[in-house]
């Protein structure tokens, strides 16, 4: 036998194995079967689409596609910033900021209020003392959160997000005899807030600022 039916055998060996170790691996496709779908290039409103697939990020943290579309622009502005860390710190901030207002304390919060906020809080805290007012607070916890809206100034990069808190505080404002004459010592109590938080995305300075409280 010649050497070249030999290779022909050889060859075609080799072949039949590759088919079968390629069954094996991929399996056959018997009847009616789904096109194979792979991550959506579509966005929905307002979605980010990251190599090929939709940035949770965004899309699982907010509904409304012009706050949608704010976000992506400030992950555009600065591509280290995370919606869903961003709404833990507004947690914390929600907590450091209500009971340093309640304590008066407000010199410790200084670099995390703005203007318009820390004119009122300073009015505020000043009219309790003229009034010989005391509060005594404790924070339960945030019942519920939602970031409530989203915008973007592209030519000033200043960012602007809105939560809506729902906070359980045990609140009770007493005059000078001691006596309370609002809230409650013992009771648990739930305030509705919108509370939105601004920065320059991709300065120096990391921190977000409170800009404006509403209920």
């Amino acid at each position: 036998m010649s050497s070249v039916p030999i290779q022909l055998i050889v060859l075609a060996g080799i072949a039949i194995f590759l088919i079968l170790k390629l069954r094996s691996v991929l399996g056959t496709r018997e009847g009616f079967e789904q096109p194979a779908t792979g991550p959506s290039l579509r966005p929905v409103p307002g979605g980010q689409v990251i190599e090929g697939s939709l940035d949770h990020d965004i899309v699982d943290n907010v509904e409304d596609e012009s706050s949608r579309s704010a976000l992506s622009a400030m992950k555009g502005a600065e591509p280290e910033f995370s919606v869903t860390e961003f709404l833990k710190g507004a947690r914390a901030a929600y907590e450091m900021i209500l009971m340093a207002f309640d304590k008066g304390e407000i010199d410790r919060i200084r670099p995390f209020i703005g203007d318009e906020v820390e004119h009122s809080f300073d009015a505020a805290v000043a009219d309790r003392v003229k009034r010989g007012l005391t509060v005594t607070s404790s924070f339960v916890g945030v019942r519920e959160m939602t970031l409530a809206e989203a915008e973007f100034d592209p030519v000033t990069k200043r960012a602007e997000i809105s939560v809506r808190f729902m906070g359980e505080v045990i609140r009770a404002v007493r005059d000078e005899t001691g006596t309370v004459v609002e809230g409650n010592a013992t009771a648990v109590q739930r305030q509705r807030e919108t509370w939105t938080f601004s920065r320059v995305m991709g300065a120096g300075d990391p921190n977000w600022q409170l800009t404006a409280t509403s209920d």
